[in-house]
């Protein structure tokens, strides 16, 4: 089971998706941006994560074409995601959102687009936009971020796509155990953002002593626990030093104990807002 950073998992509609990826959430656009795009490209990664909210989509976009350049790579090697943000949600916003997407990206199309949070009365609205980018072929799957299981629910009663993908804040303080067993039942890859949890995990002891017994760092720990667990992982970072290590995490295995270990760490405690209960 140990693995490889360029495994992938397949969405329900055949597209590989890489299981682990970049976050650029919070990174400003400039230079150190465009570098950490080109380091994690240059270091094996295949999937980079951004949206359009976090008005980075330039940068990340310079940093893949300069780094397929430089490691022989064509556009069809890399995974590419963005996401509509609340404001553009609705039909006709959500294709012109898209459009600008791309735009400032510099690409034809994306790998992945997602609905980036469930705005009452709007995101169904906005998936049937998403659909019909999705039947013209004009990316290659779609998907939810920050979606409950009712929301799935409901989104799917008038869907005629499921999501192929559901980004939520996943990590041991919040383990989300029964959406991923819903997705999983509904054929939805389940993806965390802030795996880390905002880097709040870090001195954590359990996981200290669980990454001491394989020689690894408690962010090591965690991600591996995610890639075991079946869900795609985007962590992010901007030193090259820890994106090499991040992904070097395909040379272990977690036992079942340490599985269980980590999953008793869980609070149902969020770093960000709940998707029930958000006004932006």
């Amino acid at each position: 089971m140990k693995n490889h950073l360029q495994d992938t998992v397949t969405l329900h509609n055949g597209v590989r998706m890489p299981s682990f990826g970049l976050g650029v959430f919070k990174v400003q656009k400039g230079e150190e941006l465009v570098e950490a795009v080109k380091a994690a490209i240059k270091h094996g990664y295949r999937s980079i994560d951004t949206a359009a909210i976090y008005g980075n989509e330039q940068g990340v976009g310079r940093g893949i074409r300069e780094a397929l350049q430089e490691n022989g790579l064509r556009r069809a090697d890399l995974f590419v995601t963005s996401k509509v943000w609340n404001a553009d949600q609705g039909y006709e916003s959500t294709i012109a959102a898209y459009e600008a997407s791309l735009s400032k990206l510099g690409l034809e199309s994306l790998d992945l687009y997602l609905v980036h949070w469930p705005v009452k009365g709007k995101f169904k609205e906005t998936w049937l936009a998403l659909e019909t980018l999705y039947k013209e072929g004009r990316v290659k799957a779609i998907g939810v971020s920050n979606f409950h299981i009712h929301h799935l629910e409901e989104l799917m009663q008038e869907a005629t796509i499921k999501p192929m993908v559901n980004q939520v804040e996943l990590h041991p303080r919040l383990s989300q155990k029964e959406l991923l067993r819903f997705t999983q039942e509904q054929g939805i890859q389940l993806e965390a953002w802030s795996p880390l949890m905002q880097g709040e995990l870090l001195d954590n002891e359990t996981l200290r002593e669980i990454g001491a017994k394989y020689g690894k760092s408690v962010a090591q720990v965690i991600l591996r626990w995610d890639i075991q667990n079946g869900i795609v992982t985007i962590p992010k970072s901007t030193k090259e030093h820890r994106i090499i290590e991040n992904a070097a995490i395909y040379d272990f295995e977690l036992t079942s104990e340490d599985m269980a270990l980590i999953d008793a760490l869980n609070e149902n405690r969020r770093v960000g807002p709940d998707p029930d209960n958000f006004d932006f």
